[in-house]
């Protein structure tokens, strides 16, 4: 898979729905409050590591605002952990109580189900413009865009320089032989830490699965939409890692229940050496005062350099209670230079728009941010666009820890014998 940020179109819109897009739009009773006010139900993902640093209070805050500046809007903001949003939004949906506004990781699967607006119908033109072009790409679903990025990252290594010092490791490892050993001798000699935290639970296990087959040659599906999970260079990878860090008691003993909230927080308190993460991570190390280093994401031996996994999250707007022009007056909101900075700058993220990056780029308050910026240059994405992509990533949460337990093979021919199954159900 080569869906590379310099090549948008070849990220999505090559895969085929089917003759017709499945479900029908829901309605819920009422738009609307006798005094004519109207209430958009927004579900929007935690970026936070606890209560104290939740999203809750960018949201709370962003709401106040804009219902002093249109008093005839109001937004009820419900703020959910990463690892239930999905089935969350599900029940609402299923129940007849659709949101207005979801923000996630993901699009395709409701682009299926017929529930969205199109991006052009729900931003206004100069809020389009400001998009960056790659991401606003990576939200098409056959040439017409639904998915809204709302923030992005890419990943690097980082390790703890002063665990680093104490096992005589003078350099981060470019090579997983190099990590192998790495890993060796932090164990030998600084006990107590996990040489390298595996965050395979359901919160990471798509992009710490991802990483790893782009590391080693493979990819989750290939360039024309075809899911490779079982590939011979990713059964090679996961085979790999059992034998190499689990089996050798160098990570956690069962990664497939670690996930990456814990795995930071370990990172943070000194507990972890090495972990792929994202620009968030920065924040807690700092905050923790942890000596801490980051470096590109070390590759199988012989493997010449391979990009990033690069990520976008999404905002989606719902059609079924019909709230169309007040959805655009938020979104026209939330997508201004000030409050897109503070999003990001709060957790450390990446901004989609152009005026954001922009700031961000030339304030040098972000030197910090500049090595997650080149990761996306040269980074492979999601399948955002495909309508099967939720479930399969669903999937890939819930199985596939065990390929580093257990046979890596079996696991990965079901996950993949399971996502070509979900892949042709929505393409009917």
């Amino acid at each position: 898979m080569n869906r590379r940020a310099q090549a948008p179109s070849r990220l999505l819109g090559t895969r085929t729905l089917g003759t017709a897009l499945a479900g029908a739009l829901l309605l819920t009773g009422c738009s609307g409050q006798d005094d004519g006010t109207v209430t958009l139900k927004l579900v929007a993902a935690d970026y936070g590591e606890d209560a104290a640093t939740g999203s809750r209070q960018y949201w709370d805050d962003v709401v106040r605002r804009f219902e002093t500046a249109n008093p005839g809007i109001k937004v009820d903001v419900e703020v959910v952990g990463w690892t239930d949003i999905t089935k969350r939004v599900s029940d609402l949906v299923g129940s007849g109580k659709s949101p207005d506004l979801v923000q996630t990781g993901g699009f395709a699967d409701q682009v299926a189900a017929d529930r969205l607006y199109k991006a052009a119908d729900v931003l206004s033109l100069d809020t389009q413009a400001n998009m960056m072009e790659s991401f606003a790409h990576a939200g098409q679903v056959l040439g017409t865009q639904y998915g809204i990025p709302f923030v992005s990252s890419s990943r690097v290594l980082f390790y703890n320089k002063a665990v680093f010092q104490k096992a005589g490791i003078d350099k981060p490892p470019a090579t997983w032989n190099e990590l192998r050993q790495a890993a060796e001798k932090i164990k030998a000699k600084v006990p107590g830490v996990v040489p390298y935290g595996l965050p395979l639970g359901p919160e990471e296990a798509p992009a710490e699965s991802m990483l790893w087959t782009l590391s080693g040659g493979g990819s989750l599906s290939d360039d024309v939409g075809n899911y490779t999970i079982d590939s011979t260079q990713n059964q090679a990878t996961f085979t790999w890692l059992r034998t190499n860090l689990v089996d050798a008691k160098l990570t956690y003993p069962e990664p497939g229940k670690m996930n990456r909230t814990p795995v930071f927080t370990d990172f943070a308190a000194g507990k972890v050496a090495m972990l792929n993460g994202h620009p968030t991570l920065l924040r807690m190390a700092a905050k923790a005062k942890v000596d801490f280093g980051t470096a590109p994401i070390p590759r199988k031996d012989g493997l010449a350099r391979t990009g990033s996994l690069g990520v976008a999250d999404w905002m989606m707007a719902f059609k079924a209670n019909g709230h169309r022009n007040e959805i655009r007056k938020f979104l026209t909101f939330v997508y201004a230079k000030d409050n897109q900075l503070k999003f990001d700058e709060t957790y450390n993220l990446l901004p989609v728009t152009q005026d954001a990056f922009a700031e961000m780029t030339k304030d040098g308050k972000h030197e910090d941010l500049k090595q997650f910026a080149a990761g996306l240059t040269n980074a492979s994405f999601y399948p955002f666009g495909d309508p099967a992509w939720a479930e399969v990533s669903n999937q890939i949460k819930a199985g596939v820890g065990g390929a580093v337990t257990g046979d890596a093979k079996q696991v990965l021919e079901d996950l993949q014998q399971k996502a070509v199954k979900e892949a042709a159900r929505v393409r009917k």
